[in-house]
């Protein structure tokens, strides 16, 4: 990495990419209009509010108010930082990213060099060690015992290959005597979570005896390691710690097998280890994954919710496992709304997913999942066990209870469907408390729409307009007209003239990537979603319009400024001549 990534590339990248391709490869559009739509990918919805125009090669949500250009959606989509959307839609129109020097100080420079390029090393060590493992798998002196586990397990080669699962002996420095060739090479094994600092600074091995589990993440790099315990030492599953690479809560495993294994994932099964994940596959179940030994968080409930409508939660049925799925669901609710469903299974003491579809096949284990309970009924029951329902006082506990989480729910068909089962549920002695909740929770809706609605103002207008239309520049012979104009908002307007001035090719994208990070940049984008219903071909005649109202204002302005001078201590002859025109005018 040599510097900052060039502003002209990222505008020829914006120019040859199309939005609609891009979106319609990872969220299926259709034609309405002018535009495309679908559900939105970043909330859950049952009728279509997410909008994409080709013509501004920019999409937005009319339900979450999700908005941006095609670098926007891949960051969000794919949850990629900015270099690595830009990295990410480069590839796809085969266009190497060129760096250049920036602003920053050498020493900055130096260091964000740095950090972008260990990045690209530690992508590249991590894959090399998985490989690694892979043949070791094949090699490695006591690979008998690692090889009968598996087919033990009932794993054949074929899917063993497709999760890249691998072996490593319980030797001390099996993959440091590898790989830890120079003392750079060892502190990135360390910083990885591959080897621990040991005495006089000699690190060995972190993973030991153990079958191992390659982490990708949502590119199919690896990332981190699980490794399943061979023998009765403990613990049984060791997993890779926080790293500048790898981030247990944002990331899922099997996740990337399963879209590589399916065209079009229709649902998703959350399961609690790698063996699980692996075992579900080899019998047919490809769509399952594993949160990586945490509770399921939001990040991974949000990924889960933008590749699927629906979810399983397959837990163990003792406490344990009703506790995790009872914080998945708390961290879900912010993300249900109609057309989406959470459900959860809970397994028969003693087995686990593995177990059970090796005992009873896919085809069983399928028609498991489809009896899933529904959120809103494990809502109820987790809720009403923790109550004495046999009195009015526990019936109107009952009801209070549930608020706290059906605020958190979203408006939808389903909170409605809860809060009138509430209602039926209780009967005597809860009406007057289910009538304050349901005023609560419309007031709630009802300031939120007020809140979203933006006021179309001449100078929003006249931002909007250019926004969509760059070229409407053309017809305002002098960009200067508008400096002294003393109104919020006109330096914006006017960075935006001199911006569409210096590049008339200029597109939309192109002019909201300009201010991406920036106060202005926010404002910009909240104003491409302005429905002002100006048709394209009177947008250059009524934006021309605003800019001659703006003008009368700052004829105005200054007029009422030289009066109030020559009142107070008298005008310079150019000014008495400014004073002439302006009345004149």
């Amino acid at each position: 990495m040599a510097g900052m990534i060039p502003r002209q590339f990222i505008d020829d990248l914006l120019a040859r990419a199309d939005i609609v391709e891009l979106i319609d490869s990872r969220v299926p559009l259709k034609k309405a209009g002018k535009n495309y739509q679908a559900c939105c990918p970043f909330h859950t919805e049952k009728s279509p509010s997410f909008s994409v125009s080709q013509d501004k090669q920019f999409y937005h949500c009319f339900g979450c108010g999700e908005h941006g250009n095609a670098i926007s959606f891949l960051m969000e989509f794919d949850r990629l930082e900015f270099p690595d959307a830009i990295e990410e839609l480069a590839s796809h129109y085969n266009m190497e990213v060129p760096r250049e020097k920036n602003n920053q100080s050498p020493a900055q420079q130096k260091q964000q060099q740095q950090a972008h390029q260990q990045k690209q090393d530690d992508y590249v060590l991590m894959e090399k060690i998985s490989r690694f493992y892979q043949q070791q798998l094949k090699v490695a002196k006591d690979k008998d015992t690692a090889i009968e586990y598996l087919k033990g397990r009932d794993l054949s080669g074929e899917v063993v290959k497709r999760f890249g699962i691998g072996y490593i002996s319980d030797a001390w420095d099996g993959m440091m005597g590898t790989f830890g060739v120079n003392p750079q090479t060892t502190q990135q094994l360390v910083d990885l979570g591959m080897a621990i600092p040991g005495d006089k600074n000699r690190p060995y091995d972190r993973f030991r005896g153990r079958i191992q589990f390659p982490i990708r993440d949502k590119r199919g790099r690896v990332i981190g390691f699980g490794g399943r315990v061979l023998g009765d030492g403990t613990p049984k599953y060791l997993n890779s710690p926080e790293t500048r690479i790898y981030h247990k809560g944002q990331e899922l495993y099997g996740l990337w097998e399963a879209k590589q294994a399916n065209k079009q994932l229709t649902r998703l099964v959350v399961v609690e280890g790698y063996m699980d994940v692996v075992a579900l596959a080899q019998h047919g179940v490809t769509y399952a994954v594993a949160s990586l030994g945490t509770a399921t968080t939001s990040e991974q409930l949000q990924t889960l919710f933008r590749t699927v409508k629906e979810v399983i939660c397959c837990y163990d049925g003792d406490r344990a496992g009703r506790d995790a799925a009872w914080r998945a669901l708390d961290n879900a609710l912010p993300l249900i709304q109609d057309g989406y469903s959470l459900k959860f299974v809970f397994l028969p003491d003693g087995e686990d997913p593995d177990s059970l579809i090796r005992e009873k096949g896919q085809e069983a284990f399928e028609a498991i999942l489809d009896q899933a309970t529904p959120f809103s009924e494990f809502l109820f029951d987790h809720l009403l066990s923790q109550i004495n329902m046999n009195s009015p006082e526990g019936k109107g506990a009952a009801v209070s209870a549930f608020q706290p989480y059906l605020e958190k729910l979203p408006d939808s068909n389903l909170k409605t469907a809860i809060l009138t089962k509430l209602a039926n549920r209780f009967g005597h002695g809860t009406e007057q408390q289910f009538a304050k909740l349901n005023r609560d929770f419309a007031n709630t809706t009802k300031k939120n729409k007020i809140n979203k609605k933006t006021k179309i103002t001449p100078l929003r207008l006249a931002i909007a307009l250019l926004l969509e239309h760059p070229h409407i520049i053309s017809a305002l012979p002098d960009i200067t007209i508008l400096q002294q104009l003393d109104m919020p908002g006109i330096p914006l307007l006017n960075s935006l003239l001199v911006l569409c001035k210096q590049k008339p090719d200029i597109n939309s994208a192109q002019l909201i990537e300009h201010f991406r990070g920036t106060t202005e940049g926010n404002q910009l984008t909240k104003l491409m979603c302005l429905q002002h219903h100006v048709e394209p071909e009177n947008a250059e005649s009524m934006f021309i319009d605003v800019i001659e109202s703006f003008l009368n204002i700052f004829i105005e302005q200054r007029t009422e400024e030289l009066l109030a001078k020559e009142h107070a201590s008298g005008l310079s002859k150019s000014e008495k001549q400014e004073l002439h025109s302006l009345l004149s005018a």
